[in-house]
């Protein structure tokens, strides 16, 4: 796969995932969703902006998707379609989006894992259906890539300069 170059929305696209993207928010009482291509790069975001840097979260996000890919496939498992970070006053529920994108919602104590699991079950499959008629419509494909050796070269510089 060739990465988010290799593919783009229409305008149409656009306001079709954000449509759903900000139903969902309302709905599930979250903040915040960010759609990270598995390459690294940020796709969209919607609700509240992000008090981080963007590039970095979603390099470090694409990386983390990643490994616990392989996590899965150390366990017996073909892969986690969904992820939870928990934290003390943010969290954040990841979850695979037609196997090319990460759908990110962050979230705080104003809604629960619970609610933000069920809503976001809904929407990623509603979201997979339109990233698949996407790619197929401008022949991108639709299939998984192996991880890219530069995503996680840019993964560990992220992490360098987070905590170097």
């Amino acid at each position: 796969m060739a990465g988010a170059a290799s593919w783009s929305f229409s305008e149409n696209d656009f306001k079709q995932i954000q449509q759903h993207l900000q139903a969902f928010l309302r709905e599930a009482n979250a903040r915040c969703a960010l759609l990270v291509d598995r390459t690294g790069q940020l796709v969209a975001t919607v609700g509240d902006p992000p008090q981080f840097d963007s590039a970095a979260f979603a390099s470090l996000t694409a990386a983390d998707f990643s490994a616990n890919d392989q996590l899965a496939k150390m366990i017996g498992e073909h892969e986690f379609a969904s992820l939870v970070h928990q934290g003390q006053k943010e969290s954040m529920f990841l979850a695979d989006v037609a196997k090319r994108v990460i759908l990110v919602v962050l979230f705080d104590q104003r809604t629960t894992l619970g609610l933000v699991k069920l809503k976001g079950k809904g929407v990623v499959e509603t979201l997979t259906k339109v990233f698949e008629e996407m790619f197929n419509r401008v022949g991108a494909g639709g299939g998984p890539s192996a991880p890219q050796k530069g995503l996680l070269e840019g993964a560990e510089d992220e992490i360098d300069k987070l905590f170097g």
